[in-house]
């Protein structure tokens, strides 16, 4: 059993978010803040970016004062397990979240709102082992059917249903 007491997972997290909040919050900087009835550019950027570093600070706390452990072999309780630990890189959960990103940055105009959410949605899905098409595909309709419901019908957003490589 490990005598470390704190998690090197959650330190880990909790510097990453700190981080890109911090990124975010600085990168807001340059454009006007506005105010809270009349809201520049940099409002929201500079909040997400707070709320994440203040995430992350909570987070690395919780590495030293209340960690998460590994289960125990004996009965999959994680009183008795070590304290988490950063270990290696899970690559499949890694490149299909990446390739979603991409897939939606880079065909949203050209294929529009329902392929790309739909499209998005099956590549994340497959970031889990023996995930099936159907559990891939019904939420996928059901985000891109919800995209369209919020984005288009209720907020009035302007989005291309169909991209231009589709004719739309």
């Amino acid at each position: 059993m490990s005598s470390r007491t704190w998690s090197s997972a959650d330190l880990a997290a909790g510097l990453m978010f700190i981080a890109i909040g911090g990124a975010f919050a600085v990168g807001s900087l340059s454009y006007d803040l506005g105010s809270l009835l009349q809201m520049g550019p940099a409002y929201v950027p500079l909040l997400v970016g707070l709320v994440l570093a203040a995430l992350g600070a909570g987070i690395i706390v919780k590495a030293f004062v209340a960690p998460d452990r590994t289960p125990s072999a004996t009965d999959g309780t994680t009183d008795q397990g070590a304290p988490l630990q950063f270990g290696r890189i899970h690559w499949r959960p890694t490149l299909f979240i990446f390739a979603s990103l991409f897939f939606f940055a880079f065909t949203f105009e050209g294929l529009g709102l329902f392929i790309t959410v739909f499209g998005t949605s099956v590549l994340a899905s497959y970031a889990r082992a023996g995930t099936t098409v159907r559990q891939a595909v019904l939420p996928a309709v059901g985000l891109s059917v919800g995209s369209w419901l919020v984005f288009v019908l209720a907020l009035q957003q302007r989005l291309p249903l169909l991209g231009e490589w589709l004719g739309g």
